[in-house]
């Protein structure tokens, strides 16, 4: 019998997968592959099983068992002795978008190193084009890619309630995702908690009817709740039905959250706060515990390592191995509601296993994916679907005309020497904004240099209007005179974003930047002196994670040359020089309080308070 392909869940062809499986696992009809290995893990009980056998068919699982037992026909036979076997590694909430690598290259950079499915934190791509978005992210696996993807739709779309974006969700559009597609598995974190629990909030309506239509087809409310966890806060957090959080930065909101029945997904770099406190308060039960990446670039990815990274970081900070690999398997596939395809090696489940030879130290010798080898010792060895990406993702950065200098003025009143100027500081999660008196000349509001004091512009690209919102920022951007920076990753709208040290290059850079389709773009002195595409949504390329690395070492090493302006924020991941953490500055979720958008209705300077919708002038 001919079986489905098995690349794209649907209820029809998983029944008829079963079907075949279960006579498969009887021994009545034949296998495909049998891997022998020396030691398997259950994650179901913790426990290691010797000379295992893991019979597979087509893409699934048909049988585990000791080895030389399964009493079927199988085609081939392949024998690790040696090696011990853990289930392929998945990641409950990442943004692929943040490797800047479309599918396709992803799977091949994350393979390698374990990472056999993702739960693709969708409202990034989906801010530039909401309306593709589930057809761009299932791409790369219809084309063949043995990288399972499954989607998560973003609430944040837009961002909040004084953002319009690439796309809109709400209760109809999150409705037909679920009911529509089985890879479509949950609501993506809900991060606007002010439209939570205001019922003023102009999101209030649009958040509340996808927490609804998410419920009634059974999906996952993905939470993101930043700070909440003082007794009625995180209580509200986990009343509201917010099930997870993956922004937990302390030891005392993880002991909140988990308290309130919260699933925790922590990144690395909060391990140090986090980890030793659950261990040392003598957390035995991890079931409620994932370790997850959320934005990692190919970059980084490339030096430090996706999941197994995440893995080997968690058993430095004492986490026992065992659990450590839980927290990437079964743990997150379980409380996304895919644990009968992913996240243990068991029948009927996709036949992704890891093959370690030192398993403390994550030391991955082979991974295998939907049954085939995909990586021997490091090396990428499957096949990269060949993608021709069309306009629609391509295409995506409506400026509508090309800026000139003037369109980057701050207006001074009549007859005035100085103004009054609203300022920020990358992650000013004040309640208040800053306030400093700034010089004019020739009627505009200049920078103030010596106090580090220089211009920050957000560039709608969605309504070819050319719709713009300039103010002033301290302690970022260049220091050298006629330079500027832009670029189109802008968390979570993605609008286009420049900081300069004048508005002519600040012009210079944004139009190069909208004839590249998007990325990086730095302009000094009259020209451009260094660029990367983003060709893809503006946040993504279609080539090889070494290929964008390369490429941003060079970007970096030139931006290097120049003076940067550092002033110290709240935010651990804000470092002196290149300041490539700015793509994450235009957040406007909790804890972010002020911030400066694209000009909107309900806030046409774009200056506003996301927490209580005050506006307020930028300069006065």
């Amino acid at each position: 019998m001919r079986l489905p392909e098995d690349l794209i869940l649907n209820a029809a062809d998983d029944i008829a997968i079963r079907q075949d499986l279960t006579l498969t696992a009887l021994g009545k009809r034949p296998a495909d592959l049998a891997i022998r290995v020396g030691r398997l893990l259950n994650v179901h009980s913790r426990l290691w099983a010797t000379d295992q056998e893991i019979v597979i068919k087509n893409r699934r699982i048909a049988f585990v068992g000791p080895a030389g037992t399964f009493r079927g026909e199988v085609r081939e036979r392949l024998e690790f002795p040696d090696l011990s076997a853990v289930p392929g590694f998945g990641e409950v909430h990442k943004h692929i978008e943040s490797s800047h690598l479309t599918p396709e290259y992803e799977a091949a950079m994350v393979l390698p190193r374990g990472n056999t499915w993702t739960c693709e934190a969708s409202h990034e791509f989906a801010n530039v084009n909401g309306g593709r978005n589930t057809e761009f992210w299932q791409r790369a696996r219809r084309a063949g890619c043995r990288h399972k993807i499954f989607i998560q739709p973003g609430s944040a779309v837009p961002p909040s309630g004084w953002e319009t974006s690439g796309g809109y969700y709400g209760y109809e559009e999150q409705s037909l995702f679920l009911k529509n597609d089985l890879s479509v598995v949950s609501l993506d974190e809900v991060m606007d908690w002010p439209a939570v629990w205001n019922p003023e909030n102009p999101s209030y309506d649009r958040l509340w009817g996808m927490i609804r239509a998410t419920i009634e087809n059974r999906g996952v409310v993905e939470g993101h709740g930043s700070g909440l966890f003082e007794p009625h806060d995180a209580s509200a957090y986990a009343a509201a039905g917010l099930t997870s959080d993956h922004e937990v930065w302390t030891l005392e909101e993880a002991w909140a959250k988990l308290n309130r029945g919260v699933f925790i997904e922590i990144r690395p770099f909060n391990y140090p706060e986090v980890l030793p406190g659950l261990l040392e308060g003598g957390l035995t039960d991890w079931s409620n515990i994932a370790f997850t990446t959320d934005d990692r670039s190919a970059t980084d990815t490339l030096r430090l390592g996706a999941s197994d990274y995440n893995i080997r970081h968690a058993i430095e900070h004492g986490v026992q191995p065992e659990i450590a690999y839980q927290c990437v398997t079964l743990h997150p596939a379980r409380h996304m509601r895919i644990d009968a395809w992913v996240g243990s090696i068991t029948p009927g489940r996709y036949a992704d296993i890891v093959l370690l030879d030192d398993v403390e130290r994550v030391s991955i010798a082979k991974v295998f994916a939907d049954g085939r080898l995909v990586a021997d010792n490091g090396a990428y060895c499957g096949e990269i679907s060949a993608i021709d990406w069309p306009d629609w993702a391509r295409d995506t950065i409506h400026i509508g005309r090309a800026l000139t200098e003037d369109d980057f003025k701050v207006a001074a009143e009549p007859d005035r020497t100085h103004m009054n100027a609203a300022v920020l500081r990358p992650f000013h999660w004040n309640q208040e904004f800053l306030t400093f008196e700034l010089p004019v000349k020739d009627g505009a509001v200049e920078r103030d240099a010596s106090r580090k004091i220089t211009k920050f512009s957000i560039i709608d690209r969605y309504s070819g209007e050319a719709n713009m919102a300039s103010m002033f920022w301290i302690g970022c951007g260049p220091a050298d005179p006629d330079t500027a920076l832009a670029c189109s990753v802008a968390h979570d709208s993605h609008n286009v974003w420049t900081i300069g040290s004048s508005d002519a290059a600040m012009a210079l850079a944004v139009n190069r930047l909208s004839e590249n389709g998007g990325g990086w773009v730095l302009a000094h002195k009259g020209d451009i002196i260094a660029e990367v595409v983003f060709e893809i949504g503006g946040l993504m390329t279609a080539r090889p994670a070494e290929a964008l690395d390369a490429d941003m070492q060079r970007f970096i090493e030139t931006a290097e040359q120049l003076n940067w302006m550092y002033e110290p924020s709240v935010n651990k991941n804000w470092k002196p020089g290149f300041p490539e953490h700015l793509i994450f500055a235009t957040l406007t979720c909790a804890p972010w309080r002020w911030v400066l958008v694209a000009p909107h209705d309900k806030a046409p300077q774009g200056f506003v308070n996301v927490q209580t919708g005050q506006t307020h002038p930028i300069v006065w």
